[in-house]
């Protein structure tokens, strides 16, 4: 047989045998089970479910999308305002499911996909903390896998719902807000106000003494010189698509009732005014994380003291990240929040 033939025969014997070990290889390699929705109840609508909410006024439901399928560690996402949007949580997606975190998107009462009845005698705490709870239920969210996450306005609903019904709970994480308006509004005051250029400043104040808020002049200089620098830190033409959408989307009756028209500080007859529960946080014993940035509207050295008064406590800091760290320090944020949720994850385990 002439020798290159032989050489050729030899060579085309050696590449199949390669290339049956290597379907074997992958023959053996069992497949993540994220993204596998069998037999799951939102299979049908790619993870959306309304549930139903019982209030005072009756029934209402509200939107909720679950992504992905991890028994272990589920988040519910509190998003802000109130009467934002989930879409602004969006960015979660370049995280979570890398991470194989199951996660679910959640329009409270009120906001974007959710119903909206437009009764302003359901825009308390109380009732909003009694809905999460029933979201809770619905889901099939338990002490061995629910994460609660809420960011600011949401916040303040993860620590109060902690405060109420914490046995279900298996971590918490408080994203850019504080425990208390009376210091929120003392710092935005003090600190936030004075490093604006003084004739914007003056301006705003001006507006706002007059209550004219609606002013087209007034919110511009809110959008073109304190958005930028404490909401999301970076130029406004380069804000994400899903923080646009949160924002054009906001239902602006509740933000109104609950925050109150001023962006520095919540004022007025605004019903968040006097809420402050820096008092009771000792009471808080479920795994926490606190989030704070450097350019937050939030205090964030506040932040950090709010670690140290729950029981089992963390803080996050997030040298670029305003309001929206989640953005403006994307990977510092999920960096450090992927690392606390797979670390209780694993102390309970070990336990």
């Amino acid at each position: 047989m002439n020798k290159y033939l032989s050489l050729i025969i030899i060579a085309s014997i050696a590449i199949s045998c390669n290339q049956n070990e290597e379907k074997e290889v992958h023959t053996t390699v069992s497949p993540s089970s994220y993204y596998d929705y069998t037999d799951l109840p939102d299979k049908l609508s790619g993870g959306v479910q309304m549930i139903p909410i019982n209030t005072p006024k009756g029934e209402f439901k509200v939107w909720t999308k679950r992504i992905g399928n991890n028994p272990k560690m589920k988040v519910l996402l509190l998003h802000g305002g109130p009467g934002a949007t989930h879409e602004y949580f969006e960015a979660f997606d370049s995280y979570f499911p890398h991470a194989e975190i199951e996660y679910y998107y959640y329009d409270q009462l009120e906001s974007a996909y959710s119903d909206q009845p437009n009764d302003s005698s359901l825009w308390t705490v109380e009732r909003y903390v009694d809905e999460v709870e029933q979201v809770r239920k619905a889901l099939g969210l338990n002490k061995d896998n629910f994460y609660l996450l809420g960011s600011s306005w949401g916040g303040i609903l993860a620590m109060e719902y902690a405060l109420k019904y914490q046995e279900n709970l298996k971590g918490l994480i408080v994203s850019n807000m504080m425990a208390s308006v009376p210091e929120y509004n003392k710092y935005a005051v003090e600190v936030l106000g004075p490093q604006l250029d003084p004739e914007v400043l003056k301006e705003i104040r001006d507006f706002e003494a007059k209550e004219d808020y609606a002013n087209p002049r007034y919110i511009e200089l809110i959008f073109n010189h304190y958005y930028p620098e404490h909401v999301l830190h970076m130029p406004l033409d380069q804000w994400p698509d899903p923080v646009n959408r949160a924002f054009a989307k906001m239902a602006n009756g509740l933000y109104v009732t609950m925050q109150g028209p001023s962006e520095f500080g919540i004022v007025g007859n605004a019903k968040l005014k006097n809420w402050d529960i820096s008092k009771e946080l000792p009471r808080i014993s479920a795994p926490t994380l606190m989030i704070g940035g450097a350019h937050d509207t939030m205090d964030p050295k506040y932040m950090e003291w709010m670690s140290t008064q729950v029981q089992n406590g963390q803080y996050l800091h997030c040298p670029n990240g305003a309001h929206f760290a989640m953005y403006d320090d994307q990977e510092t944020y999920f960096n450090g929040l992927i690392k606390f949720i797979k670390e209780v994850d694993e102390n309970v385990n070990v336990k």
